[in-house]
């Protein structure tokens, strides 16, 4: 298939996934949890069956099932940010992680950002700033929801950083076998520890929670790295911070979300940061997209 078509599909999977949380009566956690373990069933009986699990070494184990559980809070932070603020406003925030990336390198890996990332990064605070509101900026009282929605882009981010160098070393099966089975582990306790609904639901909703795993997580995220392979990574990450947008529309389209122009305006100046932070210098004078990147927008 074609590789932009792959993109697109993709985009549009995951662009579902808010629709599908904040659209059942499920808490979040239980959403995520089920996100990610049917997902990773369905990925186990063909990585199994077709004999497709790799070995790998210990500290590549230890890193994806750590990664996972990193993922997991992500995405339970995340569901339950969405449930208490919408859609459109919980995924503008958890793009952010490209800016958290870029922050914990020159922190821990002590890389020198350039001038493109520091701008990016100051336009999409400012516009983060813009979705807070600008009284609560100014007395720092922000919502539960924007909040937790901001967190979930730091985990994101924490999980860039952590699992970049082992996706060079191993298979991408073989890791999402062991990092989606550490999430769906933590997910599940996590559920069991706050006495989260697991099942009694209608069949809408069991509907509901299978299309979060096959079509948002398994066939979203297999389409765009198939898409990765064949087109240039940084002009693939840049085109997934579309999905925004179109979260944003189908929210108001299957959600009835009234979107409004400081949200609209927020969240175009925070994409904007973000799509910044992807330019680098080649010369003086001269820019340009680098070739590879490792940052990536939330999924």
């Amino acid at each position: 298939m074609n590789p932009r078509l792959l993109l697109v599909i993709g985009i549009v999977c995951i662009s579902l996934s808010p629709i599908f949380v904040k659209g059942m009566p499920v808490p979040g956690l239980t959403s995520a949890f089920y996100r990610i373990v049917v997902a990773w069933a369905v990925l186990a009986l063909y990585v199994l069956l077709a004999r497709k699990l790799k070995p790998i070494s210990r500290k590549d184990l230890l890193i994806s099932l750590l990664g996972g559980l990193v993922f997991a809070s992500d995405i339970a932070v995340w569901n339950i940010s969405i449930r208490l603020s919408s859609a459109t406003v919980a995924t503008l925030l958890a793009n952010l992680a490209p800016v958290w990336v870029g922050l914990g390198s020159v922190l821990f890996l002590k890389a020198r950002p350039g001038v493109s990332f520091w701008s990016g990064t100051l336009v999409a605070l400012c516009g983060m700033g813009l979705l807070a509101g600008l009284p609560a900026l100014l007395a720092l009282q922000f919502d539960l929801g924007f909040l937790l929605a901001v967190l979930s882009s730091v985990f994101y981010g924490i999980y860039i950083l952590l699992t970049k160098d082992v996706l060079r070393r191993i298979d991408t099966l073989t890791f999402m076998f062991w990092n989606m089975l550490a999430a769906s582990i933590f997910l599940l306790l996590l559920c069991l520890r706050y006495q989260e609904p697991l099942w009694h639901f209608a069949s809408e909703t069991w509907l509901g929670l299978l299309g979060l795993g096959l079509v948002c997580q398994l066939i979203g995220w297999l389409t765009i790295n198939r898409s990765i392979q064949h087109l240039e990574p940084t002009k693939v990450s840049l085109s997934l911070l579309s999905q925004a947008f179109v979260t944003g529309l189908m929210a108001r389209v299957f959600l009835g979300e009234q979107v409004t122009g400081t949200t609209i305006v927020g969240g175009c100046i925070v994409l904007l940061g973000i799509a910044i932070t992807y330019i680098r210098p080649t010369s003086p004078g001269r820019w340009r997209l680098p070739r590879e990147a490792p940052k990536a927008p939330h999924p």
